[in-house]
């Protein structure tokens, strides 16, 4: 199938195609639907009129994380955008409200608790960090509301009302180290990262994966978000020698620590030493420029430049709403699938109803997701392709490695936790 004109109406047309979980059935659930009133798919009192159905986009659009979270936004109103075009979810035209989380943890949990307690939201597409997310899981679960988390993650999380739509450790951290070893030869790495959860435990992850295979960890070392001066930890990497840099270095931290990688004579290009990030999207190298990064590799689901007919109409439309010099990251295609993800099980539970929409989620499938067939895991995460990709000058990524098959999703690793 393919995707080559950027009509969003024509590109609904061929997305409503999708096999979900059988497409008569569903294709039935939408024609009862169609102007039903409202109160027969919504029996909870969320927003949703005969015409309309109301969700929430949180995210950070202002601080350090801004770089990193904007094209979330950007996706997700594409995706409701080509819902739109499409007829809606349920015969009803999605609206959205937008709330800021500011890069601000405590900001997350109160702009959420305000989505589903005065707004009624329908669902919620955002967060970014582990943070964020922990910040805001309490809100969701007491109030029974349902977030698209978008982000990879460290795993050791399953929650009811999380659809997780990035990769947990097993898919990412685990599967990017086995090939960083198999195909490079490493065997001493140095861990860095910014200094908050997701970093930590992905790291504490890294190091158990790496004494496992009998190999070192030579060094260690985390800083605040927004941190600027990494010339210290830059030297100490420079006595220590490692084969791999492992680094979970997250927002505007970026821009600083690969500048002063390569002002440090680090030529990442030469692989000596190799580095290895599982936070660095295109979304990032924008701002951290390519010839910065050029010759680091990323362990990853999705990137700008995979070559199939699903990503080449994702990126046309991404493009021509938010402009031709736009980049696309892991983050934000996945981003991109929680409004879809979430119209499927609508529609499978013929409900907006939050329970409904739980139950009808295990087994949805996606067989247009820019990334390629997708389905949610009775534990809410999705089976997913581990991609390994090596940054150019131009700031994309090139494809090195995928696996053969999807991953199936563990977010609890025997041995791990």
């Amino acid at each position: 199938m393919s995707f080559e004109r950027p009509n969003l109406t024509r590109i609904g047309s061929a997305l409503r195609r999708t096999v979900l979980t059988g497409a008569t059935a569903l294709a039935a659930l939408s024609v009862a639907a169609h102007g039903s009133m409202a109160a027969d798919v919504n029996t909870t009192g969320l927003a949703v009129t005969d015409d309309t159905v109301t969700v929430g986009i949180l995210h950070s659009i202002t601080g350090t994380m801004a770089i990193s979270e904007t094209g979330s936004v950007q996706a997700e109103k594409l995706a409701i955008d080509q819902i739109n075009a499409m007829g809606g979810v349920l015969g009803r035209k999605i609206e959205f409200i937008q709330e800021d989380g500011a890069s601000d943890w405590p900001t997350f949990a109160e702009k959420a608790k305000k989505l589903l307690v005065n707004d009624k939201v329908a669902a919620v597409f955002g967060c970014w960090t582990s943070a964020s997310r922990k910040a805001v899981l309490p809100v969701f679960e007491q109030y029974n509301g349902m977030l698209y988390y978008p982000t990879f993650y460290e795993g050791l999380e399953e929650s009811p009302n999380v659809i997780y739509t990035g990769q947990e450790a097993t898919q990412q951290i685990i599967a990017g180290i086995d090939w960083v070893v198999r195909e490079k030869g490493a065997k001493t790495f140095y861990l860095l990262g910014s200094d908050y959860i997701w970093p930590r435990t992905s790291n504490k992850i890294a190091r158990k994966h790496i004494e496992k295979l009998g190999l070192k960890v030579v060094g260690e070392e985390y800083y605040p978000l927004g941190h600027t001066q990494f010339n210290s930890v830059i030297n100490k990497i420079k006595l220590k020698k490692p084969d791999v840099i492992y680094a979970i270095v997250v927002g505007g931290s970026n821009v600083a620590f690969y500048k002063q990688l390569k002002a440090a004579g680090i030529d990442m290009t030469k692989e000596k030493p190799l580095l290895l990030t599982i936070s660095v999207t295109e979304d990032e190298i924008r701002g951290i420029g390519g010839e910065n990064i050029e010759g680091a590799y990323a362990a990853m689901k999705y990137f700008q430049s995979l070559d199939n007919d699903n990503n080449a109409g994702f990126v046309k439309a991404f493009k021509d709403m938010w402009g031709q010099d736009i980049v696309i990251g892991d983050v934000t295609q996945a981003a991109y699938l929680g409004p879809w993800l979430w119209k499927a099980a609508v529609e499978k539970a013929g409900s907006f109803d939050i329970d409904k929409v739980r139950e009808a989620s295990p087994g949805i499938e996606l067989t247009t997701a820019p990334e390629g067939y997708v389905r949610i895991h009775e534990n809410h995460h999705l089976w997913s392709k581990t991609r390994i990709g090596r940054a150019g000058a131009d700031g994309q990524y090139e494809l090195v490695y995928e696996t053969k098959d999807l991953m199936e999703p563990d977010p609890f690793p025997e041995g791990y936790q």
